[in-house]
């Protein structure tokens, strides 16, 4: 198994201080090739790093990534944070990655999903003070995302995933009881844990794990995001003309092992109001409350584990923000 590696640059003007890191779940590579190919640029002449300080982490997560899955022992993009009790390769990998995220500003985390869809930019909150995820940099994150080369953007994760532990606290013991997570923290990967620190940043889905153009969607990313930040001489990145925003706003747990969905579902498909999602495994019928989008269907979730989301658009971004 691989050492942890990492590269970075520092160029001798200041400027913002950005990491971007591949392959948190093994089986995502996209990232990992799209790293490698902008570090072949960098030594071959082609990109020169200005201004600031980059961080390129190609593997973030060497055990997973050796095993061609998601993950080792554990999913890394759940309840990241540093421990003084390391058990699970995992808790290594958050243990060398954690405090090097706090000491960029900035960070791009590059990942793939498992069925056929549109690339998408998960982003934080608006500015608040409250207590799950404080935060102060929207604009700064509102002005980039549009600028990623992606036109859909979603945002809500840790408030809906919050509002699951509030559900499944209030529910009676069941078979899946010891399987379900009754910590909101449970939610928190590396934009969440990033914006704990004080930056910011974005979680870029490039595509299904195998499409050829996902590797390209995430290079396009890195030099955007470079060449808004200004750590290279180019020119600014002109934002998407038109922009799908979508928020997180309800999770929904898989209660047992035989609950079935009503049919194939892609994340971002549209659902309608008493619209059939599935069915529980004593028949009870799963619908859709309202008008909507699925998200992140996972037939292959286990007793007790989110099974899907649902979001709905709102106006957050607008074309051309800045």
């Amino acid at each position: 198994m691989r050492a942890f590696e990492s590269i970075h640059f520092a160029a001798l003007a200041p400027g913002p201080r950005l990491i971007v890191t591949g392959a948190v779940h093994g089986n995502e590579t996209c990232g990992t090739v799209a790293i490698r190919r902008v570090l072949g640029d960098i030594e071959q002449g082609r990109l020169q790093i200005v201004r600031g300080e980059v961080t390129f982490v190609p593997i973030t997560n060497p055990l997973a990534y050796e095993r061609g899955q998601r993950q080792g022992d554990r999913n890394l993009n759940r309840k990241l944070a540093p421990t003084d009790d390391p058990r699970e390769f995992e808790d290594h990998v958050a243990n060398w990655l954690c405090p090097m995220l706090a000491r960029h500003e900035v960070l791009l985390d590059l990942h793939s999903f498992h069925t056929a869809g549109e690339p998408f930019a998960m982003v934080g909150p608006g500015n608040n003070t409250g207590r799950l995820e404080p935060f102060g940099h929207a604009a700064r994150e509102e002005a980039l995302a549009v600028r990623l080369g992606v036109r859909r953007i979603v945002d809500g994760w840790l408030s809906t995933y919050a509002d699951g532990v509030e559900r499944r606290r209030g529910r009676p013991a069941s078979d899946g009881a010891a399987a379900l997570d009754l910590d909101a923290d449970y939610g928190v990967g590396t934009t969440e844990y990033m914006r704990r620190v004080g930056g910011w940043g974005f979680t870029l889905e490039c595509g299904q794990h195998e499409d050829p153009r996902a590797p390209e969607v995430a290079y396009r990313a890195i030099l955007n995001t470079l060449a808004h930040l200004r750590l290279i001489d180019a020119p600014e990145p002109q934002p998407v003309t038109e922009v799908e925003a979508l928020r997180l706003f309800q999770v929904v747990d898989k209660d047992h092992a035989d609950d079935r969905f009503s049919r194939e579902w892609a994340s971002f498909d549209a659902v309608r109001a008493g619209e059939l999602i599935g069915t529980r495994h004593d028949g009870t019928p799963v619908t859709a409350q309202v008008d909507g989008r699925i998200v992140f269907p996972n037939p292959q979730a286990q007793t007790g584990q989110e099974w899907f989301y649902l979001a709905r658009e709102q106006g957050r971004f607008r074309a051309g923000s800045s």
